[in-house]
């Protein structure tokens, strides 16, 4: 399908759904922003287009109609929660411009990298150690550790086809999975989760810091991380167990790093305060975007990444753009009632379902609905409010609902080789094949998605949070 169809596609849907009698319920204003909404979403999925740019259109397009205000149009850029993103990618560009990243990478790769089953913790721990301060998923697996796996696939002289199952093959599904799991971890640790955290407050009201995240999606995350590398081992094993020659190659590269420059003690230091400040906002009431702003700015007076660095991250400002018309046009549609139209109209079909039955239903069918998305953040804008107000409404609590989709919109990362941006990148190393790939991702999804809801919702409940 040519770009000029897939356009011609989202705009004729667009206007279908415009001009369809309005139902019962909903006024005509709700109506056509849904028309809006809906042909937004396609755009996101076929991408006529760049998505930054559907957005901005269809931002212009909202105001310009008189189906939402110029000012109510524009309101999602200045949400908080997006600028903390925006500041975690430029967290981002720190590690990756000053090295920290790979440093931290080999230095715990030359500490328990003697196994192939310790380089894929090696690889899951570096990971989760990158991961509150890297909101692009793809930044992290992609431009920090991916050159890492690869290298150690060489170094074994295991490489796509014949040798690919030395090692190689294990390394780069468990480093893909353990990234899986850490964007599930942390609002920070990819774009989509701070949509989410806006949705769960207008859609539900359930308000999620970046410490409750945290704290939620501690221990499940933990265990899924303790548990994936020993799984894959088993049920997709290389034929290389003993790897003394990972902690050489490690010590190799740590010694033409050299010691620590200014710069990577500068990112370190603030990422450390950041870390600290985000995790006691409970008790200090610091708003977690101003922590990320401020420490941004000691980066830059520090000279860790210049003002140029700052124009040049193209994800952030992009990030920025198709995420605040989002925002933008999700409170607008909850604003004028259709998010709670549509949960009465499913929530009335539910009656008599238990609403642990209602939510699990509707768990299951978020996360495999995913087959058919190649964007998390399409999913979760075309999906996520949707299905939490038809589990709240079916009589769920608010936080374990919005929690869990939430924690779900992680593990669906792994179901597929074009699941989310890292996905292509590792798949397109050659070492694994589509069917492995997919057999393995929907054993991961089983298992994480088991560990981050059943202990999960465990947790969440000792804690107090429903």
């Amino acid at each position: 399908m040519s770009k000029l169809t897939k356009g011609l596609v989202v705009v004729l849907v667009g206007l279908v759904i415009w001009f369809i009698p309005v139902p019962a319920g909903l006024k005509p204003q709700a109506w056509h922003l849904f028309a809006l909404f809906v042909a937004t979403i396609l755009g996101f999925i076929l991408q006529p287009i760049p998505i930054g740019a559907v957005a901005f259109i269809s931002v212009g397009l909202t105001g310009l109609l008189k189906v939402v205000s110029p000012a109510d149009v524009l309101s999602g850029f200045g949400n908080t929660t997006i600028w903390l993103i925006v500041s975690a990618f430029l967290f981002a560009k720190g590690f990756i411009k000053t090295g920290l990243g790979r440093r931290i990478a080999y230095q715990i790769m030359s500490a328990i990298g003697d196994s192939s089953l310790k380089l894929g913790y090696a690889m899951a721990l570096s990971d989760l150690i990158v991961a509150p301060a890297t909101p692009s998923n793809t930044a992290r697996a992609g431009g920090i550790l991916f050159p890492i796996v690869r290298s150690l696939c060489s170094a074994f002289n295991s490489e796509p086809g014949d040798s690919s199952r030395k090692i190689g093959s294990y390394l780069i599904t468990t480093t893909f999975q353990g990234n899986v799991i850490t964007s599930g971890m942390f609002i920070t640790a990819m774009a989509p989760n701070s949509l989410i955290v806006a949705l769960a407050a207008q859609t539900a009201g359930v308000n999620i810091s970046w410490g409750t995240w945290a704290l939620a999606a501690l221990l499940p995350g933990l265990l899924c991380l303790l548990v994936a590398p020993y799984l894959i081992h088993k049920i997709y094993p290389p034929e290389i167990t003993h790897t003394p020659e990972a902690k050489e190659l490690a010590r190799s590269e740590l010694s033409k790093m050299g010691p620590m420059s200014r710069s990577e003690k500068i990112v370190a230091g603030v990422f450390v305060l950041a870390l600290v400040l985000w995790a006691t906002a409970s008790f200090t009431k610091l708003d977690a975007t101003m922590v990320a702003m401020v420490c941004c700015g000691i980066m830059l007076v520090g000279q860790a990444i210049t003002w140029t660095d700052v124009i040049e991250e193209k994800g952030a400002w992009d990030t920025l753009v198709w995420m605040g018309a989002l925002m933008s046009l999700a409170g607008a549609l909850n604003k004028l009632g259709l998010i709670t139209w549509f949960a009465k109209q499913v929530g009335g079909a539910l009656t008599g379902v238990s609403w642990a039955m209602a939510l699990g239903a509707l768990m299951i069918a978020y996360l495999y609905s995913h087959y058919a998305f190649a964007s998390i953040s399409a999913h979760v804008t075309a999906m996520y409010a949707a299905f939490l107000a038809v589990a709240v409404a079916a009589g769920a609590p608010a936080f374990l609902s919005a929690m869990s989709l939430g924690v779900l919109s992680g593990v669906m990362c792994g179901l597929t080789h074009y699941a989310t941006g890292p996905a292509p990148i590792y798949f397109g190393a050659g070492y694994v094949p589509q069917g492995t790939w997919w057999k393995v991702g929907f054993v991961l999804s089983v298992v994480n998605a088991a560990i981050f809801i059943g202990v999960g919702g465990v947790w969440w409940k000792m804690l107090g949070f429903w």
